[in-house]
């Protein structure tokens, strides 16, 4: 498709709402539905780029249960319109159902309208390029075409697409076990909840559904897995209804939270160990990626039973970026975000994550809570979050890593430093998505966490920074 620049109608975005991985600020304060409309302008140019001459693309849209996304789905749709290219309108659901409209309708591309786990004054874009993730530079790209006004001319069109019931079908078809689990299930009233609620029709076992119903505001609790206390509700129901494990979804669906039958949670990394496992003995020496956050335990323990481990950036694109150079059939953050490449397309699908945690637990003599307790102890913190200004994190993280050479600590920098120490590891790094800095340490006992903590401190405070509240 040849692209004919327009130029005027020129638009400048506020530049706080292009991130690394995606588009997202506040509703009514950064973001509008003029630039809505004005991303879909800029991304029809991008992918008008590579489309053959006289050919319309086709761009795959779907949007969140946000109380904004209608209307920036609509002012979307006709940015891409105007570009020229075809709208395939998925609907409401989780951004994995628009992930797999674009393989399913092998759609050039794709937009999600999503405001992910943000507060519900948040929305934003997640964008597909082909089968393929758009971030990083690519988003910065959209803002200089906007501004220079740019943009491809065409006729385009939208049209109606549902997927949601192949959607349903190929998430089932990602259990294989031999039983049915009880099963309490939240979906926070985000996204995910009238997927989930056709799901589990669908499953074996006895299920029940918290907060399914799609709510904007999330009245029940934020819509974050990773926050300990939005799993009370989740944590209470199980053990009234003496379930064998409970499961949470983020607003949009992308991201999972579990917790066993005794109320403990398994954050993504210790998932990540029982996918593992149960994937090594049927593709032994298969490559797993974990990112840098993830638990030494997972990395040791994919080498020990014949896998590649393999520790990479932070980051959902980058991670699917990276199977897809590899090979991987297996990836996950600690964050909740697990992408199967093994029967599945490779992204990040927090329903279809559950689905095949279901399937293991049901071929498995123990219960998760016994697999839980059976894990390697470890003594560790969560991921800590901490202020530090966007001009400012970076050259932090610089700092102590050139502190970290010059005295000759063990450490990698692929993405910040994760320094390696007789006590155990910890890692800082800068956030790609806030004005803030991530820190984890890890040991084998108390007294050498301790230690890993006051060593992070030293360094910060070397830098001026105040240490995360430990």
């Amino acid at each position: 498709m040849a692209v004919k620049p327009v130029p005027g109608n020129t638009h400048r975005f506020d530049p706080t709402i292009l991130r690394e991985y995606d588009i997202r600020g506040r509703v009514g304060a950064t973001l509008s539905g003029a630039d809505a409309a004005a991303i879909g302008r800029a991304f029809a140019t991008v992918v008008a780029r590579g489309a053959l001459e006289g050919e319309r693309p086709r761009v795959c849209v779907g949007y969140d249960g946000r109380l904004s996304s209608p209307e920036l789905e609509r002012a979307l749709i006709d940015g891409l319109a105007s570009g020229g290219m075809t709208v395939a309108r998925i609907g409401r659901g989780p951004t994995p159902m628009l992930y797999f409209a674009v393989h399913e309708l092998d759609a050039d591309a794709g937009v999600m309208v999503t405001g992910s786990h943000n507060p519900p004054d948040y929305n934003g874009f997640k964008f597909m390029l082909g089968k393929g993730a758009f971030y990083g530079e690519a988003i910065q790209e959209l803002a200089r075409i906007a501004e220079a006004g740019t943009f491809s001319g065409g006729s385009g069109r939208a049209e109606d697409r549902a997927v949601s019931e192949a959607y349903l079908a190929r998430l089932a078809q990602g259990f294989d076990g031999e039983r049915g689990l009880n099963v309490v299930w939240d979906a926070g009233n985000g996204a995910t909840g009238e997927v989930l609620e056709r799901l589990i029709a669908r499953l074996p076992g006895t299920h029940r559904l918290l907060n399914g119903a799609i709510d904007g505001t999330f009245p029940a609790h934020h819509p974050d897995p990773m926050q300990s206390e939005t799993l009370a509700q989740l944590i209470a129901a199980v053990a009234a209804e003496e379930a064998e494990l409970g499961i949470a979804f983020d607003g949009d669906g992308d991201r999972i939270g579990v917790i066993d039958g005794k109320g403990r949670i398994l954050w993504g990394d210790q998932l990540m160990l029982i996918y593992a496992r149960d994937l090594l003995a049927r593709q032994p020496g298969a490559t797993i990626i974990a990112d840098v956050k993830a638990s030494q335990v997972l990395f040791d323990e994919v080498a020990r039973l014949g896998g590649r481990p393999l520790m990479w950036r932070t980051g959902h694109s980058l991670i699917k970026e990276k199977m897809a150079a590899t090979g991987a059939p297996l990836a996950g953050e600690m964050t909740g975000h697990i992408f199967f490449a093994d029967r599945y397309y490779g992204f990040d699908d927090a329903i279809y994550a559950a689905v095949r945690l279901l399937g293991i637990l049901g071929r498995s003599e123990r219960s998760l809570s016994e697999i839980n307790e059976a894990l390697p102890e470890v003594f560790n913190t969560p991921e800590l979050r901490f202020e530090c200004a966007d001009e400012r994190k970076f050259a932090v993280v610089a700092e102590v890593r050139e502190g970290l050479a010059a005295g000759g600590a063990d450490f990698t920098d692929i993405d910040g430093v994760r320094v390696k120490t007789e006590d155990g590891w910890w890692l800082l790094r800068a956030s790609n998505t806030q004005p803030a800095l991530v820190a984890r340490c890890e040991s084998s006992n108390a007294e050498g966490l301790e230690r890993l903590k006051a060593r992070l401190i030293a360094e910060l405070a070397r830098c001026d920074v105040a240490p995360p509240d430990f």
